[in-house]
């Protein structure tokens, strides 16, 4: 059904080979796109990104100290509590998520 494509990466500028299967997974997963840089140039952009701090390697959120509405325990969330709504630890909030 799929048939290896040559494409032009925008990047670099060096024509790659979009496989076959690489299509398939692409359909597979929803991507309505072709790539538009080779394999390495994507891997060297993934890896200026994770330096950058985007991704994974994102520094710990700021938690807040606060009592949860629900059950009464101490917990910690990731917003300051303003004292006008209500707040749950993890658990009471999935429970109130339906999860």
């Amino acid at each position: 059904m799929y048939q290896d494509k040559t494409l032009n990466c925008r990047e670099c500028g060096m024509d790659f080979i979009f496989t076959a299967s690489e299509q398939e997974f692409f359909a597979e997963k929803g991507f309505t796109n072709e790539p538009g840089r080779c394999p390495q140039c994507r891997a060297a952009r993934k890896q200026r990104n994770r330096e950058a701090g985007y991704g994974g390697n994102r520094p710990p959120r700021e938690m807040f100290p606060a009592v949860c509405a629900d059950c009464g325990v101490d917990t910690e969330v990731p917003f300051k509590p303003s004292g006008d709504r209500p707040v749950y630890c993890f658990d009471c909030f999935n429970k109130r998520r339906g999860y």
